[in-house]
């Protein structure tokens, strides 16, 4: 089938893609209405990108992707990962966007990068009253810069809103059905689409499975323990090794990695930004980023290695990765957006107090992260737009079979999410595989590889409980 595009201007464009990739890709703008009850009202720009098809005889439509976040950029992320979907690029036109509030689709802007870069630094796991004031402050100051710079986009970048603009832009691409390949928060997106429009979804993956039902204190504690596991996991490589520098056994590695970030809250570390200090929160955070990948495990062991030494600049580095932070100190709009969406997509407003009831239970999931994923469930506390829980509702029984993936060492997404949103889909077929990091497709993994492939591109739907390794 032939795409009849409409409404959709597309001109050729270059983002910045890794040396060795030279396909072409095109650009587009496609306005949808900015509040959908009023429909005829101001408009909301999505930013597309695709790379069409190449082998333009067996062309099935195009696939749309989200890869995450919420708050990633579709726009940025496909050109570097489109080799990796090259196969699936032989019958599709892989498309990607940049989600409402994301990129270059008004996007959601809230503090400059100094001010960011204080608060990526800031103390995350207050214990006293003037160090709760102290965050209490800075998390007003976020918010206001928020609703300064956005506050007429704030309301309207849910979940819920998302899923409409998925499926203009499946009109838009003159597609009768959806083909969708969704990971992490993806999945959430694909899930809050297939509920909306069931009638519409054609092949979809949903790959990295978030809990649609989970509220952000459930969702935070699974991810404690997630990135628990995951470390545990590194450590236990760590000792397999001969010489692991930071103890003998998997537990001792982890007695040592909490006691780095306990001495970081008290005595951050120089860096080689002398205008920047590793603090407990950017320890953190840089030992989470590697996490989300066993190819990146060796970086957190030589990042680990410098702080012995007085030196936390690999820490550094990769929290900066992970926070949108590029070598000129500019951010990604990802983090503003991350916060608004999130805040859209659910009521609860968490306070200090629910935090200490709750952080008993975070320790004892993660004693290295528990504090400080515990305190982030204030992250909405304050928030200018109420939110409402729509979009966790993801029951699609009618829709055809969606194919649901979990990774058992899977640290964001942890793996029990998967068999959550295979049931409440009720369309749900779920795949697991015996493995480590973030997602599974991207891992390489050929047995998820083959699965993915047979059923995107030959209508295969993988058997019940398919597990690879």
């Amino acid at each position: 089938t032939k795409p009849t595009d409409t409404g959709l201007d597309w001109t050729s464009c270059s983002p910045a893609q890794p040396r060795g990739e030279n396909l072409p890709f095109e650009c587009a703008t496609l306005q949808t209405p900015l509040d959908y009850a009023k429909p005829d009202g101001d408009r909301m720009p999505i930013a597309l990108i695709r790379t069409r098809a190449t082998g333009k005889n067996a062309r099935i439509g195009s696939l749309i992707f989200n890869f995450g976040g919420p708050g990633g950029s579709g726009v940025e992320i496909l050109p570097g990962l489109a080799s990796a979907y090259a196969k699936l690029g032989t019958r599709y036109d892989l498309v990607s966007f940049d989600p409402r509030g994301v990129g270059e689709s008004a996007p959601v802007t809230c503090l400059d990068d100094r001010k960011t870069d204080a608060q990526a630094a800031a103390d995350a796991t207050p214990e006293t009253p003037a160090e709760i004031a102290e965050m209490t402050r800075l998390r007003q100051e976020f918010i206001a810069a928020c609703e300064k710079n956005s506050g007429r986009v704030l309301p309207y970048v849910g979940t819920a809103n998302a899923a409409r603009d998925v499926d203009r832009i499946r009109a838009a691409l003159g597609e009768a059905r959806t083909y969708y390949f969704g990971m992490s928060y993806g999945t959430f997106l694909g899930g809050a689409y297939a509920h909306r429009f069931p009638a519409k979804v054609g092949r979809a993956v949903l790959d990295a499975a978030v809990d649609p039902a989970a509220s952000p204190e459930e969702g935070s504690l699974e991810q404690a323990g997630g990135f628990q596991l995951a470390l545990g996991n590194f450590a236990a490589a760590c000792v397999k090794q001969a010489g692991c520098e930071f103890g003998s056994t998997r537990a001792a590695v982890l007695a040592w990695v909490g006691n780095l970030l306990k001495r970081l809250d008290g005595t951050p570390l120089r860096t080689s930004d002398p205008d920047r200090m590793l603090t407990e929160s950017l320890g953190v955070t840089g030992i989470i980023a590697p996490l989300y990948s066993e190819p990146m495990w060796p970086q957190l062991a030589q990042a680990l290695t410098m702080t012995r030494s007085g030196d936390g600049s690999g820490l550094l580095a990769l929290a900066d990765s992970y926070l949108g932070r590029d070598d000129q100190g500019h951010y990604s709009n990802e983090l503003p957006a991350n916060t608004a969406i999130n805040c859209a997509d659910s009521k609860e407003r968490y306070t200090p107090a629910d935090v200490q009831r709750a952080l008993p239970r975070f320790r004892a999931v993660s004693p290295v992260f528990g504090d400080s994923l515990a305190w982030g469930i204030m992250g909405c506390t304050d928030w200018p737009v109420t939110g409402d829980n729509a979009a966790r509702d993801v029951s699609a029984a009618s829709a055809g079979p969606i194919v649901v993936i979990g990774n058992t060492g899977d640290p964001a997404t942890p793996y029990a999410s998967a068999g959550i949103l295979a049931r409440q889909l009720g369309s749900g077929v779920m795949v697991t595989l015996k493995g480590e990091g973030h997602g599974a497709y991207n891992t390489g993994n050929v047995c998820i590889q083959k699965v993915v492939n047979d059923y995107l591109l030959d209508g295969v739907v993988p058997a019940k409980g398919v597990v690879c390794d």
